[in-house]
């Protein structure tokens, strides 16, 4: 018995074969709704980045010479000092008889301070001498350069050094400067008790060793101070450092001459710095979170023009960024697409709709971005961010950027 096959029993299978398949389409999971980013390529730079404050580099603090009355501080903070001029006024108490003992303690401080007047002139000399030196490289690698014999680098690097060596000379005239204030204050005091060791002493103007600006007034109000009480700090304003206290984990990776950004200062842009000097010694520290830390302070220059900070002062905020590596040519991704499986790192592919697992050669990471060294290829999408839902194989829809 044979059996026809009509146009019927063709629309009947068609049918069918129509309704299995959207059933399955109903029936298959929806695709993983996914961000990815592009594999690029560029230069990765990897930074420490850390909170930190300005500093006035040389910071003089004077206090009260001996026990007495103090005037009231006629000066306020951001006032200019100069040299000698009289910042405070004290009346000493009725002074004692001076055995012959004290009166030597005098005559021995006072030899002191000549002493160190001798060291301040010669460090002064070695400073002038420095400064020379540093002016005649200047001057010769930039008649090397116009005659294109020395790199701009060359050029930058002499620029630094001859202001550095003009901040030097500028500290150890300072130096010198408070080394003579110290002899002016021994040789009053041995002349106030005078020779006898008696008598009553009249009121004494302080002077100040430096000219400045006044950072900080320690006592404003008359009062009764004591010996070495400090009364006010004066510095100069324009010869600014950033303090950087940093993990001591990341102050092994930080070397002096390396690259700082500066940032969130409060000015337009961003200032450029260098590391001058990596502590050796570390403090502990609290964390906000209770966490005793150990820190290193970072000392670093700003080498922008002074003209673009002149507005910041002493103590204030600003947002570092340290470079400890930096690779040219790398392959960039977010640090966010990264995860462990095993002992290698891996990241998802996006590739055709579905999530493709690749192992990956990891150089380093830095904040936000990874470098790779092989596993992906510039243009590619990788996943960032997977969630439990992604897998290999997994249909995925990225979202729109």
């Amino acid at each position: 018995m044979s059996m026809r096959i009509t146009g019927r029993h063709f629309g009947i299978a068609g049918g069918l074969l129509a309704t299995a398949g959207i059933t399955a389409w109903l029936l298959m999971p929806a695709p993983v709704p996914v961000e990815t980013a592009a594999v690029t390529k560029g230069r990765f730079v990897a930074t420490v980045d850390e909170d930190g404050k300005t500093r006035v580099r040389e910071r003089y603090v004077v206090a009260a010479p001996l026990a007495g009355r103090l005037n009231r501080v006629r000066f306020k903070v951001g006032d200019q000092i100069r040299v000698d001029d009289a910042v405070a006024t004290i009346t000493p108490s009725p002074a004692p008889l001076m055995d012959s003992r004290t009166r030597r303690e005098v005559e021995e401080m006072l030899g002191t301070a000549e002493a160190n007047l001798e060291r301040a002139k010669a460090i002064v000399e070695r400073a002038q001498a420095q400064r020379e030196q540093a002016n005649t490289d200047l001057m010769r690698t930039k008649t090397l350069a116009q005659q294109g014999a020395a790199t701009a680098q060359a050029l930058e690097r002499a620029e630094l050094a001859m202001r550095l060596a003009d901040r030097d000379l500028r500290a150890a005239e300072f130096q010198d400067h408070a080394a003579e204030h110290e002899i002016s204050q021994q040789r009053a005091l041995l002349a106030r008790y005078g020779s006898d060791g008696g008598g009553q002493p009249e009121s004494w103007n302080i002077t100040s060793p430096v000219a400045g600006v006044v950072l900080k007034i320690a006592q404003e109000s008359e009062t009764i101070v004591q010996p070495g009480a400090p009364l006010l700090d004066i510095g100069d304003a324009r010869d600014i450092e950033v303090v950087v206290d940093v993990l001591s984990t990341d102050a092994v990776e930080i070397r002096p001459g390396a690259e700082v950004v500066i940032d969130h200062w409060g000015g337009q842009g961003k200032l450029k710095g260098r590391v001058r000097r990596v502590e050796p010694a570390a403090f502990t520290k609290i964390s906000t979170l209770g966490v005793e830390e150990q820190r290193v302070n970072v000392l670093v220059d700003i080498l922008s023009p002074t003209e673009q900070w002149a507005r910041l002062g002493d103590a204030y905020q600003v947002d570092v960024q340290i470079t400890v590596f930096a690779l040219d040519d790398a392959t960039i991704i977010p640090a966010g697409a990264l995860f462990r499986r095993g002992e290698g790192w891996n990241v998802y592919v996006a590739r055709e709709g579905r999530a493709e697992l690749r192992q990956i050669e990891l150089v380093r990471r830095s904040g936000r971005l990874a470098a790779v060294a092989a596993g992906l290829t510039p243009g590619e999408e990788v996943i960032v961010y997977p969630n439990d839902r992604v897998a290999p194989g997994t249909r995925v829809a990225p979202r729109p950027r």
